[in-house]
């Protein structure tokens, strides 16, 4: 009976160790989660020179995917899909040229495709901020690495949507001959694209 006694102390012990051990597990990993990209916040604007003129907007809209994020392992993963024909410039009739088989060629390729490779994070311990995100884009047939600037990057609780939200904005520039959108190059129109990117998930 004895050595039971202490074989329950010991346990007991144990026991209130552990707690305290759980709860900042729970604390460091709040953001490990799943969150489902909304449509709604997230678009990827670009903008192209057109024959050394004024440069013409536009953005892909519609986009769905999922992210994971962990703070505390300053790691995280994201992907994207990205309907071709949700491109709007504002002009019907270059929304026709840009989707058509001369450019993004929406009826072979309806989608494009980001997905994540490695976060990198600042030096700030308590709070680590993201910075870049690298990954492979698919566009066009072909997949090529791009990397992502940060300008913010955060979670919160969202008060409208009443639940745990991550977002940020990201810039990014491409030359889109590397996925052999080629058309108009020699006569002026920029073949690098500046892309500004704003993606908002919320926690499933």
């Amino acid at each position: 009976m004895h050595f039971l006694c202490i074989g329950q102390k010991i346990s007991h012990i144990y026991a209130l160790l552990l707690i305290p051990l759980l709860l900042v597990s729970t604390i460091d990993d709040s953001h490990a989660a799943s969150y489902s990209i909304n449509p709604t916040n997230t678009h990827i604007r670009f903008a192209i020179e057109r024959f050394k003129t004024s440069a013409t907007t536009g953005g892909f809209y519609d986009i769905k995917g999922q992210l994971q994020y962990y703070p505390s392992r300053q790691t995280g993963d994201i992907s994207l899909i990205i309907p071709i024909d949700s491109l709007n410039t504002g002009n019907p009739s270059f929304n026709s040229s840009l989707t058509g088989p001369d450019f993004f060629d929406a009826k072979k390729f309806p989608s494009a495709q980001f997905k994540s490779t490695k976060w990198y994070f600042d030096q700030n311990k308590k709070s680590p901020q993201v910075t870049r995100v690298d990954g492979k884009l698919t566009l066009h047939g072909e997949t090529h690495p791009i990397s992502l600037k940060a300008t913010n990057f955060d979670c919160y609780l969202s008060t409208s949507l009443k639940k745990d939200v991550c977002g940020g904005d990201f810039t990014a520039t491409i030359d889109r001959t590397k996925w052999n959108i080629n058309k108009f190059v020699w006569f002026g129109l920029t073949k690098n694209l500046n892309l500004n990117i704003k993606v908002e998930a919320a926690r499933q």
